[in-house]
């Protein structure tokens, strides 16, 4: 059985002439940009932009990985877009805060629709035969994914796998949190979306990393590398064995190996680059153990389940009562609110669904998950 190519590439700035000629080599290293595109066609570049955010916050993508990709694919002569989606601003507010739409407009490159979409029947789906696709998604021939290397409150790590969350436009993607509410379910929709949609390749930005409270409240950290494959599943496992994490305590990599979504063990990967060895970092901030695979609809007492099961909590020294915790709660009726707004907002924990969307979205840093 053929093994799944994969490289690792040594680079520790954002250096754009750097950044260029490292994402070139990794993609020689497992074959070419041949083998992922031809002249002619239309190709995505899907970005991270949880949230328009500066690039040494290490929330985003960096720029200097899009302007990578953009000049490789136009030297192949490609119709080149790109773009994400956001929950709590337009696209184009937040793609140009994070510094994309400048590189963008020094290649005259066009900005996907993420605004808008359509419903898109997956007969082959386990978890979700239907999904609500960004049309900057449905216009292009393919798409290639730019994830960020960071932690995730719900799913161990945000990756590969999860950066095509994404391409589910707008608000909706609230509305998958409240039908998918536990991390397996939510992990077997993430891993059903990319079957259907099915990105060419993807550009792992691990220059500089966000380790702890990630998506969004975590910090920075260099592990400068990059890691490149056509495979989803084997980027997210190399991440996780960089930093010491069984990759199957992480619900997006379990499920896509049962799904065969790609593949995650040792004997199955065929590196290229620089050993992984020199890359390991054991002290990265990351929970490592399992994800509880909890339902709050269970017929256990919620009392019970608040105890044993982690939940988010306001740091009232962190909080600026800014509200974005309330906004991005998609519990209908809310999980959480404001009393007064002199004092942070409070949690009803029996209403909470554990899908962390309050922590990922805090401009403060002031949400944490903890037992």
């Amino acid at each position: 059985m053929a093994k799944t190519k994969i490289s690792i590439v040594r680079c520790e700035s954002y250096d754009e002439e750097l950044v260029y000629e490292a994402i070139k080599k990794g993609i020689e290293l497992i074959g070419g940009i041949d083998l992922i595109v031809k002249e002619g066609e239309k190709i995505l570049l899907k970005v991270n932009n949880l949230v328009g955010a500066k690039p040494e916050e290490a929330v985003t993508t960096h720029p200097s990985i899009l302007n990578a990709m953009i000049r490789i694919l136009l030297e192949k002569k490609v119709d080149v877009s790109y773009g994400d989606s956001s929950r709590f601003e337009k696209s184009s507010t937040g793609l140009a805060k994070s510094g994309y739409t400048e590189i963008a407009d020094r290649y005259s490159v066009n900005m996907g629709d993420f605004e808008h979409g359509k419903i898109v029947d997956f007969p082959n789906g386990i978890a979700c035969k239907k999904f609500k696709i960004a049309n900057a998604c449905l216009d292009a021939d393919g798409i290639i994914s730019l994830p960020k290397m960071k932690t995730h409150g719900l799913t161990r790590i945000t990756g590969a796998v999860k950066n095509q969350f994404g391409c589910v436009y707008g608000l909706n993607k609230a509305a998958f949190h409240v039908k998918f509410p536990n991390p397996a379910d939510f992990s077997k929709m993430l891993v059903d979306l990319n079957n259907l949609l099915k990105p060419r390749l993807f550009v792992m930005d691990g220059i500089l990393a966000m380790e702890g409270n990630g998506p969004r409240g975590g910090s920075p950290v260099k592990m400068n590398c990059i890691i490149i494959s056509t495979d989803p599943v084997a980027v997210d496992a190399t991440f996780c064995r960089m930093i010491d994490l069984d990759p199957m305590f992480v619900p997006t990599i379990k499920y896509a190996k049962i799904r065969g979504l790609g593949a995650y063990l040792q004997e199955e990967l065929d590196y290229a680059g620089e050993p992984i060895k020199n890359f390991i970092n054991n002290k990265f901030s990351v929970v490592r153990k399992p994800v509880a695979n909890i339902s709050m609809k269970s017929l256990m007492p919620s009392a019970l389940r608040s105890v044993i099961y982690s939940r988010p909590f306001i740091d009232p020294e962190k909080c600026i009562k800014c509200g974005t915790c309330v906004q991005a709660c998609p519990v209908e009726g809310k999980a959480l609110n404001f009393k007064n707004r002199k004092e942070p907002p409070v949690y009803n924990y029996k209403k909470c669904i554990r899908c962390y969307c309050c922590q990922e979205m805090c401009p403060s840093k002031a949400i944490y998950i903890r037992k």
